[in-house]
Order: C-alpha cells, then structure tokens, then sequence
C-alpha cells in the first residue's frame, strides 16, 4: 500500500480517518434492541420492534431511552430515564460478554480498516456508544490493532452531532482537522464533521435515525468502507463521483473536553 504521504482527499493530504462505529464499521442494532427491551421489561414497558430500535439509535443512551418512550406515547422523568439508561448498559454489557451477542462488522468495514491503517494513516473511533463498549467490540471482534484511539460518548463534555469528539480525536493524533476524514453513517457524523471543518464521507447501509443516508449532505457516498483505500492513495477522492451527497458545506471548530481512552 502506498505510503502516508500520498494519502489525499480532493487535492488535500490525509493523516487520520476516523470512523463511526454503530452502523458504520458494524451493525449492532440487535443487540441494541435486545439490551434495551430487556430494560424497559423491569419498568413495565412493552418491547419495542428491532424495526423501530433502528430508527432510535444514533444519540446515545439517554436519546435512546427518550425516543422509545416517545414511541409508545410514555412520559418519561428524568430519573426514570436516568434509570433505565442504567438497566440499558447493564444488559448491553452483559451481552459483550456472553455468547448472546451478534454484532459483526458490516461486508468490507475491517479490510478497509485494516488497510487504511497498514498505509500508515492513523486512525481513530469516533462513536457515542459508551467508550468502554466501543472498545470491547473492537477487541472481541478482531480489529483493535487496527485502531489507534476510540472516543466514546462519555469521552467528552457532548456528543456527536457537537463536533468536539470529532476534535478531541483530532487533537489526540496531532492531527490538523482539515488533514482528517470522518467516516459515517448518520447526519450526526455530517453535522459533527462540518463543524469541525473535516470531510465526510457516508456508507448507504448504515441507520441514519431512520432516514435513507443516501441523502446525507455529505462529500461522497461510498458502497463499502473497503473502497476507501482507492479513494485515498490512487487520487479518486480528487472531484465529485458518482452517489456524492448534496449539499456539502463547512462550519466553524468548536472546543474539545475530557481525556479520552486508546485501545
């Protein structure tokens, strides 16, 4: 592979990529239902759909508890929520430790990884899944080496769509944003992006709250993460291809918070 140097994106040199994870590197969205449904059961609530479970993810915990109150017309106390957010991450745990889970990584997501980071890029995890699980599934399912940092959402003060992960991530590689490209799935990844001033690129597989990322205002639309390396190192990245996003557009850097981990 070619050497770090040559990696660009649209005539600009690249040194890190940094990947979403829920929906972008691996679909995770039956764990997710099953954790939260087994949650929600302690307080009486009914299951909600792995259809619906879908459309909720991208936020974090708390966001995730809210909307499925908002699903079934629930109100929803702070320490109510707080609660179950609690009961969620104890059931999602406990399925990163047993036999139950069945998160994997979406067709071409770790070739493409490990591909980009053998080039000599580095790369990062950006996601708002809690950092200690981000981690987990990146050390069960093969391809933490591959990994150079994971910001969680508990790594900093805010979550994605706030750009301040995105630029914490940034500044723990020692990496210019504008020599960064973030990797997603979601208009939180886009929004995120545009405000720390990196491009963006979007996969068309992934959750999007429930919208076709199709439409994401992104830089590029690409198949598979696995295509990424071509569109680095043989200049394909350089003009506007096939399946790009609408409506591309920059917004100012924001501050950056607490310590985040690496693998």
């Amino acid at each position: 592979m070619s050497s770090t140097s040559e990696a660009s994106w649209r005539g600009a040199p690249v040194h890190a990529v940094l990947f979403d994870l829920d929906g972008t590197l691996l679909d995770t969205a039956d764990d997710i239902s099953l954790a939260l449904n087994r949650a929600i059961a302690e307080f009486g609530w009914a299951p909600v759909a792995a259809s619906d479970t879908r459309t909720l993810i991208g936020r974090g915990g708390p966001t995730l508890v809210q909307r499925a109150a908002e699903l079934q017309g629930r109100p929803l106390e702070a320490a109510t929520q707080a609660a179950i957010v609690e009961r969620f991450f104890h059931h999602y745990g406990a399925l990163q430790g047993s036999d139950e889970s069945s998160a994997k990584p979406f067709p071409g997501a770790t070739e493409g990884l490990r591909q980009v980071h053998d080039a000599g890029l580095q790369t990062a995890i950006v996601t708002n899944k809690q950092q200690r699980f981000a981690i987990a599934l990146a050390q069960r399912l093969g391809f933490a080496a591959w990994v150079d940092l994971v910001v969680g959402g508990d790594t900093c003060v805010r979550r994605k769509p706030d750009p301040m992960p995105l630029l914490f991530a940034c500044e723990s590689l020692k990496v210019a944003p504008a020599s960064a490209l973030m990797v997603g799935d979601s208009i939180n990844d886009v929004t995120a992006a545009r405000g720390a001033g990196i491009a963006v690129v979007c996969v068309p597989y992934g959750y999007n709250e429930g919208m076709d990322p199709r439409t994401l205002p992104c830089d590029r639309i690409i198949d598979s993460i696995a295509e990424l390396p071509a569109l680095l190192f043989a200049g394909e990245g350089a003009g506007a291809g096939e399946g790009e996003g609408e409506g591309a557009g920059e917004g100012a850097a924001a501050g950056v918070g607490a310590d985040a981990g690496v693998r």
